[in-house]
């Protein structure tokens, strides 16, 4: 079935799982098989499942074309139309689980935003690939095989947003990049692996323990657009200009990728205490790969009336406190939801 199809036909002993397709290298297309350069999103959702083969044996599958962009163009509205796609699917009873293939410079991202606003308990899997489909020895295909078999395995049910790439399952709340090239560039540091995969053989590791899909206490209700949060990140010699530039253009929170523990410079700490003041929500998280940001340890977050990010890291503290914003929540009650989620 094509884009935009409705149920899948309910088969004996077998799980329906909807493809949703938003491009990215996965999708992408290269002058030969040896060719770096390329562009992404080119392969159209059909030619990527007739391009695995079993595939169709693994579950009743269909596919969509939601977007067709590289995921640094992935933005607010798309992420608004891909959860409402995914809520769609799954309370028409569409599918048992759903896979969207994306692209991996943003995939953490939209699996965070998707981890925290779908009100199902049925898999949510996101995969991709870090080299086209076209390219000598590409990722795509293995890796789009296994999202497909966690898609379909009931023990997926109840760990929300799941990341699966190079044989790897990752909760997408701990899930980051850590490599440009390398396709084992994906890590959950901190928690670990969710589990693996290992051509279709699906094994868990954990249980995701934060709140998140159905317990989470955000949704897509009432929202039809999120509130600008931009992120700023903390080198030697900071100046206070980009502060006051982002509050200035209208930022209603501010991120601040922070060296260490989340700290800056103090022409820094003095710009983003003030924007605190004026009711812009300050989040201190870290550039650092891994490790908590601490409240009230490198810097009196109590008295300069900003917000901790704990384990999150820049970008998904972004997505939390977009979220955190979207709902009116005050300053307290978004630490709370940080040191929650």
């Amino acid at each position: 079935m094509s884009a935009g199809g409705g149920r899948a036909p309910r088969e004996a002993g077998r799980r329906r799982v909807r493809l949703l397709a938003t491009g990215g290298t996965i999708a992408g297309r290269a002058a030969s098989g040896v060719e770096p350069g390329y562009r992404s999103g080119e392969v159209a959702v059909e030619a990527l499942i007739d391009a695995v083969p079993g595939l169709r044996e693994l579950a009743a599958l269909d596919g969509e074309q939601v977007a067709q962009v590289g995921s640094q163009d992935m933005d607010d509205a798309l992420w608004l139309k891909l959860a409402a796609r995914v809520q769609e699917v799954f309370d028409s009873d569409a599918a048992d689980g759903v896979v969207i293939t994306h692209g991996t410079d943003t995939v953490e991202e939209t699996g965070w935003f998707l981890h925290l606003v779908v009100k199902s308990d049925r898999p949510v899997v996101l995969t991709g690939a870090m080299r086209p489909a076209t390219a000598l020895s590409a990722d795509g295909p293995l890796n789009l095989y296994n999202a497909v078999a966690v898609a379909a395995d009931p023990a997926a049910r109840g760990r929300g947003a799941i990341v699966v790439l190079n044989d790897d399952l990752h909760c997408a709340r701990d899930v980051t990049k850590s490599s440009t090239t390398d396709v084992h560039t994906f890590i959950s540091p901190g928690p670990g692996l969710l589990g693996s995969a290992s051509y279709g053989r699906v094994r868990y590791f954990r249980q995701p323990p934060h709140p998140h899909t159905t317990a989470s206490g955000f949704s897509l209700d009432g929202i039809r657009q999120l509130p600008r949060v931009d992120i700023l990140y903390a080198h030697a010699g900071m100046t206070a200009d980009l502060v006051r530039a982002s509050v200035s253009l209208g930022a209603r929170g501010l991120v601040m990728a922070g060296v260490g523990n989340g700290n800056m410079s103090t022409a820094a700490v003095r710009a983003l205490a003030e924007a605190a003041r004026e009711g812009v929500v300050v989040v201190r998280s870290t550039r650092v790969v891994s490790g908590d940001v601490g409240r009230n340890i490198e810097l009196d977050d109590d008295a300069l009336g900003l917000v901790a990010a704990d384990q999150l890291n820049p970008q998904k503290a972004r997505v939390l406190l977009q979220l955190c914003l979207a709902r009116g929540m005050e300053r307290d009650a978004v630490q709370d939801a940080f040191h929650r989620y």
